[in-house]
């Protein structure tokens, strides 16, 4: 089970900022109903909470409980693993070193990480963020996934992950096709590392968390979860929930999906991140030019992929942001192009294509609903 859980883990032009919808939307109670509806399906996470941020008024919704048991409601300040939502966060790191001169879109493997394998070193930072790289996926590795399986909750080196996959050729030829890979973004933080001379986990205080005001977002090696947290869950009918989420470590994941964060930071970050606070117009263009291909797991609407930023394009509207799977949790981070409309929706259990394919098609209806709700006038 654990081998399963863990390896789920054309240029378009810059989107206008778009305009709320008008007209009627979901209400509030229909999308309480909505968000209790999941928590009550089979296979459904036992807690969910979502969390709508217009200007300075922010409301909350939930439903469910953070402990099976205990009756505790999920909270905006409960911490969570946010899973592949973490990959918006090494973009921001590597796209804030583009403004400062220290990498550059264009700069390749060879040039950065001369050190990893010669077949590889023609992949550049740009096709990393976007996924378009190539590179063969550590966390699909059988060696990879033994080790996880036998020892779930293993330190591992993060900064030698790539190791795995390391005498395996480019999966096509950089640039020429979309495949998302858990390995892109491991990559993307070893270079902002060899650039700066900086561990990653220090970059991502003083480029990400200090200048977004997150207080309660880290990046640990660990199993532990900080309290308060959202217990997450294995939700395998007719097997009661199974509580996974201090199962496994996070070293095996690093930047590709290991940071942890509460439904509060994670409403700041995106509206930064997809508003463009953090970085210039001109990296902001580049980073705006959408390829073909989907979040894992695909957000609302139709996806299309940027530097480590998605556009949802839904019946009420765009909007950009990132979505993320891992045992017990699944994420959806998004925000209008402005940042001054944000989404976050947290479920405390895994749902993605392979595990759940129609439970996943619900989760999208309701987060599109969430999204028409936001965009709304």
């Amino acid at each position: 089970m654990v081998a399963l859980l863990v390896a789920a883990c054309v240029a378009g032009l810059v989107d206008v900022p778009v305009q709320a919808a008008d007209g009627p939307g979901p209400d509030a109670r229909a999308l309480r109903r909505q968000l209790r509806e999941l928590t009550t399906a089979p296979g459904g996470p036992p807690g969910a909470i979502a969390v709508l941020k217009r200007g300075s008024r922010t409301e909350v919704y939930r439903a469910g409980v953070a402990e099976t048991g205990s009756g505790r409601p999920v909270e905006a300040t409960d911490h969570m693993r946010i899973a592949s939502t973490a990959k918006a966060y090494s973009g921001a790191v590597a796209l804030r070193l583009v403004d400062r001169g220290e990498l550059r879109l264009g700069d390749t493997l060879g040039k950065v990480l001369p050190r990893l394998p010669r077949a590889w070193h023609r992949v550049t930072l740009r096709q990393l963020l976007n996924h378009t790289s190539g590179l063969p996926d550590f966390s699909a590795d059988p060696k990879f996934l033994k080790l996880v399986s036998e020892n779930p909750r293993r330190r591992f080196d993060s900064r030698r992950l790539l190791d795995f996959v390391a005498g395996r050729p480019l999966e096509f030829r950089p640039g020429s096709r979309y495949v998302y890979s858990n390995s892109d973004n491991i990559a993307v933080a070893l270079m902002a590392e060899a650039a700066t001379g900086c561990r990653y986990e220090e970059l991502l205080a003083r480029l990400v968390y200090r200048p977004l005001g997150l207080r309660e977002t880290s990046l640990p090696q660990g199993y532990r979860m900080p309290e308060p947290y959202m217990h997450g869950y294995d939700v395998t009918p007719p097997n009661p929930p199974e509580d996974v989420s201090e199962v496994l470590g996070t070293s095996g994941v690093w930047a590709s999906g290991g940071i942890i964060s509460t439904p509060k930071d994670m409403t700041a970050f995106v509206r930064g991140y997809a508003g463009g606070r953090l970085i210039s117009d001109p990296t902001r263009r580049q980073q705006l030019k959408w390829v073909d291909g989907a979040s894992e797991p695909a957000g609302p609407g139709r996806n299309k992929a940027g530097l480590a930023l998605f556009r949802y394009t839904t019946r009420c509207g765009v909007v950009y942001g990132h979505t993320g799977n891992f045992p017990g949790y699944t994420q959806l981070i998004a925000a209008t192009p402005d940042g001054e409309r944000s989404l976050t929706v947290s479920l405390t259990t895994q749902i993605n294509k392979t595990n759940k394919p129609e439970l996943l098609e619900r989760v999208r209806s309701v987060e599109e609903n969430f999204v028409c709700a936001l965009l709304r006038s």
